[in-house]
């Protein structure tokens, strides 16, 4: 049973039906990402059914969930079985798992994979290892077991980019062509599935996102450019699977930036999650960093 607490969250007027509706499934990895989705799945008046990925969720994350149990980051079989013995058809999955360790010598034997994982990563993977391709086939195998991943933006549209300027501080004039010089280029990385960041200064590109993350791509793009106030720029490219992998900022990512020199944030309208946009904008104030919300062509209708 979830804590009293949790409890609290569920908005007063949640209907009988919706909670006779079967729970939803949340398949959980690191961040503040998974519980903000739990927090959604609630407000909606929906019961949440949880697998935590071991050593991965945060502490504070069974306490908002009906049901709670763990499985290894590639134990497949066990989401399965702990998803029927919820009653769960339907799951989001969020919450990082270090994408670094897919390039360790000894890869998916750290985990303790089950042998559903075993067989998806070297028969049905065996040629093609890219996240997209990794999560289309994990989503086709789970399906065909009865469990439907789905979009995991859907029970937090409050967390998603929104156009425009997010904070009390607006682009500099340098920034906004920094943005209209590095969108484009940032759509071509995402379509040929290189990263989903870039940092630009005066029309030059610093730094590229690749299988460190953004944090990392930050942290780089600080040594590389001395001079204060480049732009970071992130987004899915156009037809991205919502259902995973989901570009996300939060405060850390804010932090980071101010410690690194840059001041502008620029990221996709309604393709990037902004992990509590409150305190997000909040601390991006804090900072005097911009935030701002970008369609696929503002560049070309800013031009």
């Amino acid at each position: 049973m979830p804590s009293p607490d949790a409890e609290s969250l569920m908005p007063s007027h949640e209907s009988t039906a919706a909670r006779e509706l079967p729970p939803v499934g949340l398949i959980a990895g690191q961040g503040a990402l998974p519980i903000i989705v739990a927090q959604g799945i609630r407000a909606a008046g929906r019961r949440v059914a949880c697998v935590g990925l071991r050593d991965q969720f945060d502490p504070a994350l069974p306490a908002l969930c009906d049901a709670f149990d763990t499985a290894g980051v590639v134990q497949l079989g066990r989401w399965l079985r702990l998803s029927r013995k919820f009653g769960v058809r339907e799951a989001v999955m969020v919450g990082r798992v270090a994408k670094a360790r897919m390039h360790d010598p000894l890869k998916i034997f750290r985990q303790l994979p089950d042998w559903r994982a075993i067989d998806l990563w070297y028969r049905k993977l065996r040629h093609d290892r890219r996240s997209a391709t990794l999560l289309t086939v994990l989503a086709d195998d789970l399906a065909r077991e009865g469990l439907v991943l789905i979009d995991s933006t859907t029970y937090i549209p409050d967390h998603m980019a929104r156009e425009g300027t997010m904070t009390r501080r607006e682009p500099s004039a340098e920034q906004r062509g920094d943005v209209m010089f590095g969108w484009p280029l940032l759509q071509q990385l995402g379509a040929l599935d290189i990263g989903q960041a870039i940092a630009v200064r005066e029309k030059d590109v610093i730094a590229v996102e690749a299988v460190e993350g953004t944090d990392r791509m930050i942290e780089r793009a600080g040594v590389l450019c001395r001079r204060r106030g480049w732009t970071l720029l992130k987004t899915a490219r156009r037809g991205h699977d919502m259902r995973a992998d989901v570009p996300t900022i939060g405060v850390s990512t804010v932090e980071n930036l101010h410690r690194a020199g840059g001041g502008c944030i620029a990221i996709g309208v309604g393709r990037v999650i902004v992990v509590d946009l409150p305190k997000v904008v909040e601390a991006a104030d804090r900072y005097g960093i911009a935030i701002v919300g970008v369609r696929d062509d503002w560049a070309a209708s800013a031009g």
